[in-house]
């Protein structure tokens, strides 16, 4: 089994809905996360909606400084996306240990496996236990024209 890293003292972790700063939430994702450029607040607020959300708050002051999201049907399949600690607090082993217990939240479930994409975080999710697909020929995806 994997380690389970903790937050640094001053933190923690919530998947109270509503603790979720949507409004931050955007700003970080549609400003600074490749993969997330340009989205309306529109979009990301359906986002945050349909899904499981974990925010690490300053204990505090309970300001959210870090972000995640998981497209579950808590049964049998995990979607991780929407991973963003802020940038004044990177460094601090926040991400990791938000993505640890996103790993352990969804344990619980019985889940056969958590997927994610990544473009350059691989060392920080290979430290969680995840690994490249095994048979990444079995995989498609559907593209819709913007």
């Amino acid at each position: 089994m994997t380690a389970t890293p903790s937050l640094p003292e001053g933190y923690e972790i919530s998947t109270d809905p509503q603790r979720i700063d949507a409004r931050r939430v955007h700003h970080w994702l549609s400003t600074d996360a490749y993969w997330a450029l340009g989205r309306s607040r529109e979009k990301q607020d359906r986002a945050i909606e349909g899904s499981l959300n974990f925010g690490v708050h300053d204990a505090l002051s309970g300001e959210q400084v870090a972000y995640a999201r998981v497209i579950t049907d808590r049964a049998t399949f995990a979607w991780l996306c929407d991973v963003y600690v802020d940038t004044s607090v990177r460094g601090k082993g926040i991400g990791t240990a938000l993505v640890a217990a996103v790993r352990e939240h969804l344990r619980a479930y019985g889940l056969r496996r958590i997927l994610l994409a990544t473009h350059d975080a691989h060392g920080v999710y290979e430290k969680l236990g995840f690994t490249a697909l095994d048979r990444p020929d079995q995989w498609m995806a559907h593209t819709f024209d913007r």
